[in-house]
């Protein structure tokens, strides 16, 4: 299993590095141990966290509700946690 993401207790944690203001909203390389994800949104008025959520509903098939910021809302490492989900998308895994 890749460092950037691991089981814990039936849910997804996923650690990423975000990239607010991005010309695009995207997965990017793994660094360090953190998936690089590249959002649209300015870090304004938790903005660009929202926009994680809703990037992540939508790329996972999951709800919104299921997506919770665990750490690092106001910083660009964050811990994620994907409630109910199992696995990563195989596209995803690399």
């Amino acid at each position: 299993m890749s460092n950037w993401h691991r089981q814990d207790d039936g849910d997804l944690v996923l650690l990423l590095r975000v990239q607010p203001r991005a010309g695009r909203n995207a997965f990017g390389e793994v660094l360090d141990g953190r998936r690089k994800l590249y959002l649209k949104s300015p870090p304004v008025d938790g903005k660009a966290n929202q926009e994680l959520v809703k990037f992540l509903a939508k790329t996972l098939k999951v709800a919104k509700g299921q997506v919770r910021i665990e750490s690092g809302e106001t910083g660009r490492n964050k811990r994620v946690r994907i409630v109910g989900l199992k696995a990563l998308p195989t596209d995803l895994l690399t």
